[in-house]
Protein backbone atom coordinates (compact mmCIF):
# COMPACT_ATOMS: atom_id res chain seq x y z
CA UNK A 1 0.00 0.00 0.00
CA UNK A 2 1.93 3.40 -1.19
CA UNK A 3 0.31 6.65 -0.30
CA UNK A 4 1.67 9.83 -2.00
CA UNK A 5 1.15 13.43 -0.10
CA UNK A 6 2.69 16.85 -0.90
CA UNK A 7 0.83 17.99 -3.94
CA UNK A 8 -0.77 21.30 -4.06
CA UNK A 9 -0.78 24.44 -6.22
CA UNK A 10 1.91 27.01 -6.71
CA UNK A 11 3.03 29.93 -8.73
CA UNK A 12 5.99 29.18 -11.52
CA UNK A 13 9.03 28.76 -9.96
CA UNK A 14 7.83 27.56 -6.63
CA UNK A 15 8.95 24.32 -4.96
CA UNK A 16 7.19 21.18 -3.48
CA UNK A 17 8.07 18.32 -1.77
CA UNK A 18 5.92 14.99 -2.20
CA UNK A 19 6.09 12.21 0.00
CA UNK A 20 5.22 8.76 -0.81
CA UNK A 21 4.48 6.40 2.59
CA UNK A 22 4.90 2.91 2.28
CA UNK A 23 2.81 -0.07 4.21
CA UNK A 24 2.69 -3.69 4.68
CA UNK A 25 5.60 -3.86 2.17
CA UNK A 26 9.46 -3.59 3.31
CA UNK A 27 11.23 -1.29 1.24
CA UNK A 28 15.11 -1.88 0.61
CA UNK A 29 18.19 0.37 -0.52
CA UNK A 30 18.95 -1.06 -3.85
CA UNK A 31 15.75 -2.25 -5.10
CA UNK A 32 13.84 -0.28 -8.20
CA UNK A 33 11.12 2.35 -6.53
CA UNK A 34 10.21 5.67 -8.19
CA UNK A 35 8.37 8.98 -9.06
CA UNK A 36 6.13 8.79 -12.14
CA UNK A 37 3.81 11.68 -13.53
CA UNK A 38 0.94 11.81 -16.14
CA UNK A 39 -0.33 14.90 -17.34
CA UNK A 40 -3.98 15.28 -18.77
CA UNK A 41 -3.67 13.77 -22.17
CA UNK A 42 -0.17 12.69 -22.22
CA UNK A 43 1.67 9.21 -21.06
CA UNK A 44 2.74 7.95 -17.78
CA UNK A 45 6.43 8.99 -17.59
CA UNK A 46 9.65 8.65 -15.08
CA UNK A 47 10.74 11.28 -13.35
CA UNK A 48 13.22 9.48 -11.13
CA UNK A 49 14.35 6.02 -10.32
CA UNK A 50 16.13 4.19 -7.72
CA UNK A 51 18.94 2.46 -9.13
CA UNK A 52 20.48 -1.30 -7.78
CA UNK A 53 23.41 0.82 -5.56
CA UNK A 54 20.48 2.86 -4.19
CA UNK A 55 21.19 6.10 -6.24
CA UNK A 56 18.73 7.86 -8.08
CA UNK A 57 18.22 8.45 -11.55
CA UNK A 58 16.82 11.33 -13.67
CA UNK A 59 14.80 12.55 -16.27
CA UNK A 60 16.49 14.98 -18.08
CA UNK A 61 13.52 17.13 -17.44
CA UNK A 62 14.02 16.60 -14.07
CA UNK A 63 18.11 17.39 -13.55
CA UNK A 64 19.07 19.93 -11.57
CA UNK A 65 15.53 20.76 -10.55
CA UNK A 66 14.35 17.85 -8.85
CA UNK A 67 15.87 15.47 -5.88
CA UNK A 68 14.55 11.94 -4.85
CA UNK A 69 15.45 10.67 -1.61
CA UNK A 70 14.71 7.61 0.07
CA UNK A 71 14.54 7.20 4.18
CA UNK A 72 14.13 3.11 4.37
CA UNK A 73 13.40 3.28 8.50
CA UNK A 74 10.85 5.30 7.89
CA UNK A 75 9.63 3.38 4.42
CA UNK A 76 9.08 6.27 2.31
CA UNK A 77 10.12 7.80 -0.79
CA UNK A 78 11.00 11.74 -1.17
CA UNK A 79 10.71 14.24 -4.13
CA UNK A 80 12.04 17.87 -3.79
CA UNK A 81 10.86 19.22 -6.56
CA UNK A 82 12.51 22.62 -6.94
CA UNK A 83 12.19 26.10 -9.67
CA UNK A 84 8.47 24.22 -10.75
CA UNK A 85 7.39 25.78 -14.09
CA UNK A 86 3.81 25.13 -15.59
CA UNK A 87 4.89 22.07 -17.52
CA UNK A 88 5.49 20.26 -14.27
CA UNK A 89 1.49 20.13 -14.01
CA UNK A 90 0.08 16.77 -13.75
CA UNK A 91 -0.54 13.93 -11.15
CA UNK A 92 2.81 12.21 -9.53
CA UNK A 93 2.96 8.66 -8.44
CA UNK A 94 5.19 6.65 -6.99
CA UNK A 95 6.24 3.01 -7.64
CA UNK A 96 7.48 0.17 -5.60
CA UNK A 97 8.89 -2.94 -7.66
CA UNK A 98 6.37 -6.36 -6.89
CA UNK A 99 9.31 -8.40 -6.31
CA UNK A 100 12.00 -6.39 -4.48
CA UNK A 101 14.24 -6.22 -7.46
CA UNK A 102 17.13 -4.18 -8.58
CA UNK A 103 17.13 -2.07 -11.75
CA UNK A 104 19.30 0.40 -13.63
CA UNK A 105 19.25 3.14 -15.44
CA UNK A 106 17.28 1.92 -18.77
CA UNK A 107 14.95 -0.41 -17.03
CA UNK A 108 13.39 1.13 -14.20
CA UNK A 109 10.63 2.58 -16.17
CA UNK A 110 9.91 -0.50 -17.59
CA UNK A 111 10.39 -2.52 -14.63
CA UNK A 112 8.37 -0.04 -12.64
CA UNK A 113 5.29 0.01 -15.07
CA UNK A 114 5.53 -3.86 -15.78
CA UNK A 115 5.60 -4.95 -12.24
CA UNK A 116 5.28 -1.82 -9.93
CA UNK A 117 2.95 -1.32 -7.01
CA UNK A 118 1.61 1.91 -7.42
CA UNK A 119 0.13 4.89 -5.42
CA UNK A 120 -3.06 6.52 -6.54
CA UNK A 121 -1.26 10.07 -7.11
CA UNK A 122 -1.26 13.40 -5.97
CA UNK A 123 -1.55 16.37 -7.90
CA UNK A 124 0.85 19.32 -8.62
CA UNK A 125 -0.54 22.23 -10.26
CA UNK A 126 1.95 24.91 -11.41
CA UNK A 127 0.72 28.12 -12.69
CA UNK A 128 2.48 30.86 -14.61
Amino acid sequence: HLVESGGGSVMGGGSLRLACTVSGYQIYRGECMGWFRQAPGKEREGVAGFLRDGSPNYADFAKGRFTAALDTGRMSLYLQMNALESGDTAMYYCAVARTHIACDSDSWRAVLNDSGVWGQGTQVTVSA
